[in-house]
């Protein structure tokens, strides 16, 4: 019996010291789990209530962080945080600069991934060029879908060039606020050209523009293939979106057309007998005041007292 009693207390004694070092190495690495709620809230209450007001704090959507573990469904199990005092990124996944694209990209796909708008995400231009979603969006802080900034004051800071063109005096009300650059293109991805909302330049303009459509019984060839042939959809310091005036534009095409196509427009070039003293292309005349239908017409049209088909 005395001898039972002196195995249990030696196994006894075993299992004490395995927990001791055990708690000691926990000790030294630093507490590890949730933190809960509260406590984020405890130190953070601006973010907290950021959140709460937004829809991830929405308990009726599945699989929402409301559903897990809050905030830390995001930033990572927190207690080691708490218990270093906390600090930005300490013991935590706080989306720092140090941090890379893929992986703060990773924390919100977990959840996004399958969502309609990201189908293409992974063969799209932003995730080549290393952008990531807090790059764009902030739940803390964003308005509209968490944007950061406007309907396209977020994309201009890195799109200089269509910064500019925006400036230019023709140009669509983006600054103004009327259209969005997710109006025609769609920053997480798509399969044409410049990330367009459409199958092609001429369908994306048609969403807006259907009176250019057509069909037209006489069509202007560069306007059925292409609306780029002659507009800069972001901005242009010429009419209407015009890669240039009129009517070297046209001219660009058009050079023997019979109306002194490439040729100067000073006081000789005139086709007008008894006017020499300024030329009748020169003052007021563009090929748009005998050509208006320049998209395209369904029949003959008089101008001028001359008939024509447009």
């Amino acid at each position: 019996m005395k001898k039972a009693v002196s195995l249990f207390s030696v196994a006894l004694v075993f299992l004490f010291t395995l927990l001791f070092i055990g708690i000691s190495q926990q000790s030294a690495k630093g507490s590890t789990g949730y933190a809960g709620v509260d406590a984020c809230k405890g130190c953070h209450e601006a973010y907290y209530d950021n959140y709460a007001r937004s829809v991830h704090s929405k308990k009726a959507i599945p699989g929402s962080p409301a559903n897990r573990q809050a905030c830390e469904s995001c930033h990572g199990e927190g207690a080691a945080h708490v218990e270093k005092g906390g600090g930005r990124g300490t013991g935590i996944f706080a989306f720092s600069k140090k941090d890379t694209a893929k992986e703060k990209a990773a924390k919100c796909l977990a959840c996004h991934e399958e969502t309609k708008t990201l189908a293409f995400w992974n063969s799209g231009k932003h995730k080549a060029e290393d952008v990531s979603c807090d790059d764009c969006h902030s739940i803390h802080s964003g308005g509209a879908k968490f944007v950061k900034a406007g309907r396209s004051e977020v994309c201009l800071p890195c799109h200089k060039d269509i910064r500019a063109m925006v400036r230019k005096q023709s140009h669509h009300p983006i600054l103004e606020g009327k259209v969005g650059c997710a109006d025609c293109h769609e920053a997480h991805g798509e399969l044409s050209d410049k990330l367009i909302k459409a199958d092609s330049i001429n369908e994306l303009c048609y969403k807006c523009h259907a009176e250019k459509r057509g069909p037209y019984m006489n069509e202007h060839p560069p306007v059925e293939e292409n609306c780029l042939n002659c507009h800069n959809p972001h901005g242009s310091n010429h009419d209407r979106l015009l890669t240039d005036r009129v009517p070297v534009l046209c001219e660009q095409c058009h050079e023997d057309g019979g109306h002194m196509g490439g040729a100067p427009f000073t006081k000789f070039a005139t086709n007008a007998p008894g006017i020499t003293t300024s030329s009748v292309f020169m003052v007021g005349r563009s090929c748009l005041n005998c050509h208006p239908s320049i998209h395209g017409s369904n029949g003959l049209q008089t101008a001028n007292g001359c008939s024509f088909r447009q």
